[in-house]
């Protein structure tokens, strides 16, 4: 799929870019891999770490479109996983968020369309689904973008899609290095001891990606099958012996996450690992879901009941106490 083939991931000196270079290198034999991001002191750490031939440093910002337009060039598979992420933050700076998730996502798609590029995927979280705080919202609508960027691509055939997870075990912006930061205070802050949340290992993540490369057609919503975990046991899985103080939920949190709402179970099929919701664009006409129930039956896939939701608290995989201290020691977290 990726062999012989030049790839431009944005945000990619993160954990999610580093970890998808990894993974890339070491089952495709790629011609290409642009790292494009705007830190230059993390691509020169990064670029220590690798130093295959076949990684190139691109300094730029997503908000940036003629950049963007230099980067592109020659680019077959585009994985865009800049974004501006914080909660709280983003709720004192609506509007940088607003230019990096939105407006960078629209130039994504502008130059992805104007270079020819084969394929788009696009990361997105749990919070863009019914978000209730600003950075879900910009997520929400970077999601609804680059659905639409299909039908706008017209004769160029750029394809586009999107995966949708939640909190990245190993990540630089998980909760687990806070936990054990405040392992050093002396105590651990919880908001809500009912609070849960899905949980997705870095790995896991690039191969929903490459999932998405392969097998989407375009407007596709990718949603992996994860186990939950209450966060008051993810910090008794950390540190047990560290008391625990009761906050409450700050501003723009959830008690628990979706990645499906139930609104949009009538577009949503069940796979063995994953879950895949498909563009409302192409309407809801019964040739359209015949179509589509046809085309995924090939793959096994089913639709799921009209009242489905996939929620955090819902779910059917949950992580024990156990599972989480296995899962910390075999990535060394």
């Amino acid at each position: 799929m990726l062999n012989n083939k030049t790839i431009l991931v944005t945000g990619g000196t993160g954990s999610f870019g580093q970890t998808f270079v990894n993974l890339t290198l070491d089952r495709y034999t790629p011609k290409k891999i642009i790292i494009y991001s705007r830190d230059e002191m993390k691509q020169f750490e990064m670029s220590k770490t690798f130093t295959d031939s076949r990684i190139r440093f691109f300094i730029g910002d997503v908000r940036d479109k003629s950049r963007l337009k230099r980067a592109c060039d020659g680019v077959d598979y585009i994985v865009h996983a800049a974004a501006l992420k914080i909660v709280p933050i983003a709720e004192y700076n609506p509007f940088e968020y607003v230019k990096t998730n939105i407006c960078g996502a629209t130039n994504i798609i502008d130059v992805a369309i104007d270079r020819g590029v084969k394929k788009v995927v696009a990361l997105s979280t749990d919070k863009a689904c019914n978000p209730i705080n600003l950075y879900g919202a910009t997520k929400l609508c970077s999601d609804k973008l680059f659905i639409g960027g299909n039908a706008y691509s017209g004769e160029h055939h750029t394809r586009f899609a999107v995966v949708r997870y939640g909190n990245v075990i190993g990540s630089r912006g998980s909760v687990i290095p806070f936990f054990k930061e405040q392992m050093k205070k002396g105590v651990i802050p919880i908001t809500d001891e009912r609070m849960t949340r899905f949980w997705i290992s870095l790995q896991s993540g690039v191969e929903l990606v490459y999932k998405a490369l392969l097998k989407a057609d375009g407007g596709e919503i990718f949603v992996p099958k994860i186990p939950s975990m209450r966060v008051i046991d993810l910090a008794n899985a950390i540190a047990p012996e560290v008391p625990k103080k009761i906050i409450g939920i700050r501003p723009g949190e959830k008690l628990h996450e979706m990645m499906i709402s139930e609104d949009d179970a009538r577009f949503t099929y069940d796979f063995y690992d994953h879950y895949r919701i498909s563009s409302p664009l192409a309407g809801s006409s019964p040739s359209f879901i015949t179509s589509i129930e046809e085309k995924y039956a090939e793959e096994n896939g089913q639709a799921v009941p009209s009242n489905f939701c996939y929620s955090s608290d819902n779910n059917s995989k949950w992580l024990s106490i156990e599972d989480m201290k296995t899962l910390l020691g075999n990535l060394k977290i």
